[in-house]
């Protein structure tokens, strides 16, 4: 055990993509595989438990396809990453992970006893499927089919009925997870709900495409070697703590690994300024004696 300055590395993004039937939740995750591949579509793979629906945006490019059948169980979920994996996919696109859920919780609904203990029998396969995602070594973008409920709104004087997602169907925490989360509506609006990358919070709704993958992976390949090259010559150069605002405020997404580097510099700043103004005073004083001026009466 050891104790370590935080850095930011180069990070493969865990993505989520939730949204109710006809979205575009699968249409989505290939443009932003697209994008995050550099569309080498042959390094893009799509776990397929939608009764064959990946094949139907085959037009794009040819990616590649591992069909799904039930059981949908985690380990069947975890074995058709692992094939991926070993296939050397960069993005891995699993379509859709309710699947998952939906078959533990009718595994659960079956089992004898006490259905509160029956959770700790349950709870440690979800986690083992979960894990794999978060610790893979690839892109991995997940959809999340949602339960479904419709509304009124008035549109031109009239009451029309649209289509809702209440809540994704998957375990109730798995959203904190991962590290965006993209609501789609029914017009194919995305909204994100979570997002720890900074490029997509409290900003308005858009339709994604490849670019918006391009986007992700840039801020993906953006690791601790851009802070050591770059920024960190940056802020050497700095000569002002102001000119250190600027610089710790200009790269939002490096703050937590720049911050160590900016209050160094600070300090070496402060330290300097603080022995300028007493050799100012010094230089001062020694100019009103020589002027028959004694500065300390």
């Amino acid at each position: 055990m050891q104790i370590r300055k935080s850095e930011r590395k180069k990070a493969k993004i865990k993505l989520a993509l939730q949204g109710s039937a006809g979205s575009g939740k699968t249409y989505s995750s290939l443009l932003l595989a697209k994008g995050l591949s550099g569309e080498k579509f042959n390094e893009i793979a799509i776990i397929d438990t939608e009764n064959k629906s990946a094949d139907l945006y085959a037009h794009l490019g040819g990616y590649n396809v591992v069909s799904m059948n039930p059981p949908y169980s985690p380990e069947r979920y975890v074995e058709a990453i692992e094939l991926c994996e070993q296939e050397g996919m960069e993005v891995i696109i699993i379509d859709s992970i309710s699947h998952c859920w939906d078959y533990l919780l009718d595994v659960h609904s079956k089992m004898p006893g006490n259905s509160f203990a029956n959770w700790s029998k349950i709870t440690p396969r979800q986690n083992v499927f979960v894990n794999k995602i978060l610790r893979s070594n690839t892109h991995i973008i997940s959809t999340m089919r949602v339960k479904q409920d419709y509304v009124l709104n008035n549109k031109n004087g009239k009451m029309v009925p649209e289509k809702v997602g209440l809540k994704a169907i998957q375990r109730n925490d798995l959203d904190y997870e991962f590290t965006i989360v993209f609501d789609i509506d029914s017009a194919h609006n995305a909204k994100a709900t979570k997002d720890r990358t900074g490029l997509f919070i409290d900003k308005p709704e858009f339709i994604i495409n490849a670019s918006t993958g391009s986007k992700i992976n840039e801020w993906c390949v953006k690791g601790v070697e851009e802070v050591d090259g770059k920024i960190e010559l940056e802020i050497d150069a700095c000569e002002s703590v102001e000119g250190l605002r600027h610089i710790y405020s200009k790269y939002p997404e490096f703050q937590d690994a720049i911050k160590p580097i900016i209050i160094q510099k600070k300090e070496q700043l402060e330290s300097i300024q603080s022995q300028i103004i007493p050799n100012n005073q010094i230089i001062q004083q020694s100019k009103s004696q020589e002027n028959g001026i004694d500065t300390n009466k």
